[in-house]
């Protein structure tokens, strides 16, 4: 854990654990991905000859553990999937993968993922298990699932709409109408911890979401738009609140689909009132100040983002800049304390 940083936002200081930003669930990274082989015609081959070489098993963006690892399966698993991606090279321990081993990724049908593993229960999402892998299984699996929704939502071309292949080992799509390349793409959005003069957090609820549920507010950048002003345009949109200084926090993939979290801090503008909010009532239908007395407080009973999001992360760094527990913490505390006896 790095140490703790200052930032200073209009005369208030708050605390970050800034390090614990660097250790965010799906940006942490054990792979070498090893683009420079991507555009060998026979690479699938080449890879598959390697003894070492192994198979993640994707089926409606979901995979199969072992323990806290991914389940890998030899080259030979992959013979039958109706599409195929090279992964790259793992660079440390900790996986099923030995280290400079080759990986790919098989997107499977029904029928060949309930060849392998029957029981749907036992296939696993990133959402799931993403906090709990290791460096390189998340590094595998987050790409994995991204190139996979990519590839399911871009079939055609969008230059004169034929329909496209795969190439450079599933990195890329080709037209083979008129040869246009088109490469994933990624979405950026920003994520916001929005903080008031007293140290206090803005929380909201979405239209989608369960009553009790809340989270950071977040929106896509707009076309032609900076990430600064994005997360001033986004919240003032959402909250009817004019913040200011916002600053860059970190960041990790979100692929459900395409998302790039780009996670910020800013503050109330100076002279506003924090508690004219006006959620926007398309979006959001709900939104609340926390300080962390209230927010460890209500632990037990608040649903909040899950610890594979950036957003579950930002909070609990806001959360423990103090010296206090985390929600986790102050959850089981509220558990005992109503455990009968």
């Amino acid at each position: 854990m790095a140490a703790i940083r200052h930032a200073f936002q209009v005369g208030v200081l708050f605390l970050f654990d800034l390090g614990a930003l660097s250790d965010l669930p799906l940006a942490r990274s054990a792979v070498n991905r090893d683009a420079d082989v991507r555009v060998r015609q026979e690479l699938f081959a080449e890879l598959a000859g390697e003894p070492d070489c192994r198979v993640l098993a994707l089926w409606n963006g979901k995979t199969l553990m072992s323990g806290d690892a991914l389940a890998l399966f030899p080259a030979d698993a992959a013979a039958s999937a109706e599409l195929l991606f090279y992964l790259g090279r793992t660079t440390e321990p900790g996986s099923n993968a030995a280290v400079n081993a080759p990986v790919l990724a098989a997107v499977l049908s029904d029928d060949e993922a309930a060849a392998i593993e029957p029981d749907p229960d036992r296939w696993v999402s990133l959402r799931e298990s993403g906090d709990s892998l290791g460096d390189a299984d998340s590094a595998l699996m987050t790409a994995a699932v991204a190139l996979a929704n990519w590839h399911a939502s871009s079939p055609h071309c969008p230059r004169c709409g034929a329909t496209t292949e795969p190439e450079l080992a599933g990195w890329a799509r080709r037209c083979p109408a008129c040869q246009n390349q088109i490469f994933p793409r990624t979405d950026p959005a920003v994520i916001v911890l929005v903080l008031d003069g007293d140290d206090r957090l803005l929380l909201g609820s979405n239209v989608l979401w369960p009553e009790g549920r809340y989270s950071l507010l977040a929106g896509f950048v707009e076309a032609g738009e900076s990430l600064e002003h994005a997360v001033c345009r986004e919240i003032a949109e959402e909250a009817g609140v004019k913040v200011e200084d916002p600053r860059y926090l970190g960041s990790q993939p979100w692929p459900f689909p395409r998302s790039m979290m780009l996670g910020f801090s800013a503050q109330v503008a100076a002279g506003r009132n924090p508690d004219d909010l006006q959620p926007d009532g398309e979006e959001i239908v709900d939104l609340r100040w926390f300080s962390r007395e209230q927010l460890r407080k209500e632990a037990g009973t608040l649903l909040l983002p899950g610890q594979t999001s950036i957003a579950r992360h930002l909070i609990d760094a806001w959360l423990v800049a103090d010296g206090g527990g985390d929600l986790d913490e102050s959850a089981r505390a509220a558990a005992s304390a109503i455990a009968p006896a």
